[in-house]
This record gives structure tokens, sequence and C-alpha cells, in this order.
């Protein structure tokens, strides 16, 4: 039988034969990480226009942080973003770091150690 001991962000192609049926079933398996990756460490203070549809990035690997560019659909498939309006138009801050517990605002998550000892994401040249 053969082990994996580390998995490279693949997908991965895997098909279930039982016996009690005839049929089998197939599906995909992400092995990307369940959490966001963390592109910065401060917020982003954003100029919003009320009454605007906004959609903030939850995954992390969007080239235009904060917002959504559709990154998650190859890279993190299980995130979508998080679309908000504001009431009226102000200068917000937008959580960068990704762990805020009052999406998308940032809430001051990005001091704590687990994210200051935690890796940038930073894009490979393929």
């Amino acid at each position: 039988m053969q082990t994996l001991t580390r998995l490279d962000h693949i997908w991965t192609n895997v098909t279930l034969k039982c016996r009690w049926k005839r049929t089998t079933t197939a599906f995909k398996l992400c092995t990307y990480p369940p959490e966001p990756v963390i592109p910065v460490k401060k917020p982003f203070k954003v100029d919003v226009v009320g009454g605007k549809w906004y959609s903030w990035c939850t995954c992390g690997y969007s080239k235009k942080q904060p917002f959504c560019d559709g990154a998650h659909k190859l890279k993190a498939p299980s995130f979508t973003p998080l679309r908000f309006v504001p009431d009226k138009d102000m200068t917000i801050y937008l959580c960068g770091c990704k762990y805020t517990n009052n999406p998308p605002y940032c809430d001051g998550t990005h001091k704590q150690d687990f994210i200051m000892s935690a890796p940038l994401y930073e894009e490979k040249d393929s």
C-alpha cells in the first residue's frame, strides 16, 4: 500500500467502486488547505460608495486585493467572495490577513502572534 506524506495542492480524480452496487462514483478531491492564505498583514484603507456592491476576497489569492478577481475558482474552490453594500460614502478598513472575526472589516487580528509568525502568500511563477 502506498502512503502519501505530502500533498502539493493539486486536483486529484478519485473513483470509488462499491461492491454492493454496480455503479461508480467519481469526484474531484482538492488538496488546497481549508484556511485562506495571507496576502498582507495590515488592513486596506478603501473609499467606498454607498449603495454600490463590493466583493471582498475571502481566500487571499486575488491579485486585486482586497477585492475578489475570481482566483478562488481555480485555487480555492471552497471559498466564495463576501458581497456587501455600504450604506453611505465613507472610508473603511478592509481586512488584509483574511482572519478577521468581523468580515470584511479589519478587527486587528493581524496583530496576533499566529498571523505575525505566518508566512505571506507569494504566487509562484509557473
